[in-house]
C-alpha cells in the first residue's frame, strides 16, 4: 500500500511498483478513512508517503503528519502480522518549526511501532525531491524554476546563495524498491544517495542555459549525474506546444544545411541534403574528423591524400547503412551518385570556429 499514491513521490512509486509486477493498493486524499483497516489488511508493505506541507490550517501538520501516521501505526500493531513500512520523513524533523515539529512525531510514532509489533520500520529524512510530476508555485523551487522558466515567467530569487540540498525522485524511488524487494536494508534511518548541493543562483543559470539552448544549439553535459537528472525534469514542464522546435536551415543550388545539436566537448551533429548529380566537399582538415552517414540516396566519397596524392573512393547508400569517416590529410568529398535526393547526417568533433575553420579547399 502506498499513501499519498497521488503526490509527486507516490506516481513515481506506484507506477515503479506496478512496472515491476507489485499490485499496489493506493490511500489518497480522495480515500474515505474508513477504508485504512481493509486496505492494511489487505497490505504486505507500506509505503507511508502521504504529508501536509503548506496547509491553509497549521493544525493540519498534526492531524495529517502525526495523525494519519499514527492511525497506521494502531492498524497494523493491531493486525497481528509484522507489515513493513516506510516512512517519508523530512530533513526539517530537525527544526523547531510546525512542520517540522510534526514531521518527528511521526518518526517517533513510527519508531515506537517497531517496538510494539516488531514490523521492520524505514523512516527516510528526504532534503528537496525534484524530478517529474512535482507540482510547480508550491513547495519545489525546481519544480517552480523549471514550469516558470520553460513558459517565460519570471522566478523570484532573494538570496542567491541559498545552499539548496537536493535528491532525485528516480534515485528516491529506487531505494524505496530495493527495500521492498530486500536488496537493501538499514537501521531505522535510511538515506538517499547521491545528494546533490546547488545555490539558487547556479540552479537558475543551469535551467535557464536549457531553454537557451535551442536557439545557441549548445546542449549542457546531460548525460549523467546532477545535469542529467535536472534536464530531464526541466523538460517534463514543457508546455504540449513547446514538444518541438524549429532549426535555421541554409540553402542553395546544391540542397541545405542545418546544425541540429552542439555540445561542449563532443563535437556538433548536423545534416545536409544534396540534390543528383552534386559534389560537396573537397577540402581537408588538419585534426577535424567527421563521420558521414548516409540516410536517403546514393552516393561516392572521395578521397585524396595532400602529400602523396593517392585515391581513394567508397560508395554507400541509405539502403545499406554505413559511417564514413573522414581522416586529417586526405581531402575529401561526397557526391551524389544517385537519381533523387539525398541525406546524410554528420558529426564533426568540434563545434565549427569560423575563425578557425580548419578546413582548406584542396581539389580532388
Amino acid at each position: 500500500m502506498v499513501t499519498g499514491a497521488e503526490g509527486f513521490i507516490g506516481r513515481n512509486t506506484v507506477i515503479r511498483l506496478n512496472e515491476l509486477g507489485f499490485r499496489t493498493l493506493s490511500f489518497t486524499r480522495k480515500t474515505p478513512i474508513s477504508y485504512l483497516p481493509d486496505l492494511i489488511e489487505k497490505s504486505g508493505f507500506i509505503i507511508h508517503l502521504a504529508g501536509e506541507n503548506r496547509p491553509a490550517d497549521e493544525k493540519s501538520f498534526n492531524e495529517i503528519n502525526a495523525g494519519l501516521t499514527s492511525r497506521v501505526c494502531d492498524l497494523v500493531a493491531n493486525s497481528g502480522r509484522n507489515i513493513p513500512l516506510i516512512l517519508a520523513s523530512s530533513s526539517q524533523a530537525r527544526l523547531n518549526n510546525p512542520y517540522g515539529k510534526s514531521k518527528l512525531e511521526a518518526e517517533n510514532l513510527v519508531r515506537r511501532l517497531k517496538a510494539r509489533s516488531k514490523s521492520p520500520v524505514f523512516i527516510f529524512r528526504l532534503p528537496g525531491v525534484f524530478g517529474k510530476w512535482c507540482k510547480p508555485n508550491y513547495n519545489s523551487v525546481v519544480a517552480t524554476f523549471c514550469y516558470n522558466i520553460s513558459r517565460d515567467l519570471p522566478i523570484n530569487i532573494n538570496n542567491p546563495l541559498t545552499e539548496l540540498s537536493l535528491v532525485y525522485v528516480d534515485d528516491v524511488v529506487k531505494e524505496f524498491v530495493d527495500i521492498v524487494q530486500g536488496y537493501r536494508s538499514c537501521k531505522e534511518f535510511c538515506s538517499i544517495q547521491p545528494e546533490y548541493q546547488i545555490n539558487l543562483n547556479d540552479l537558475a543559470l543551469k535551467i535557464k542555459s536549457f531553454k537557451d539552448s535551442r536557439n545557441s544549439l549548445m546542449i549542457d553535459r546531460v548525460g549523467s549525474g546532477f545535469t542529467r537528472k535536472l534536464y530531464s525534469t526541466y523538460v517534463s514542464y514543457l508546455p504540449t506546444m513547446d514538444f518541438a522546435y524549429s532549426l535555421p536551415s541554409y540553402s542553395d543550388n546544391r540542397g541545405i544545411f542545418a546544425e541540429i545539436l552542439k555540445t561542449k566537448d563532443s563535437g556538433q551533429f548536423s545534416f545536409f541534403t544534396a540534390k543528383a548529380g552534386v559534389t560537396r566537399g573537397g577540402h581537408y582538415h588538419h585534426s577535424k574528423t567527421e563521420k558521414f552517414l548516409v540516410v536517403k540516396g546514393e552516393a561516392r566519397f572521395n578521397f585524396k591524400h595532400i602529400v602523396s596524392e593517392k585515391k581513394y573512393e567508397i560508395h554507400t547508400s541509405g539502403d545499406k547503412l554505413k559511417v564514413v569517416e573522414t581522416v586529417p590529410g586526405w581531402s575529401h568529398s561526397i557526391t551524389n551518385t544517385g537519381n533523387e535526393e539525398m541525406v546524410v547526417l554528420l558529426w564533426a568533433n568540434e563545434i565549427f570556429n569560423p575563425d578557425e575553420p580548419d578546413t582548406t579547399s584542396y581539389d580532388i
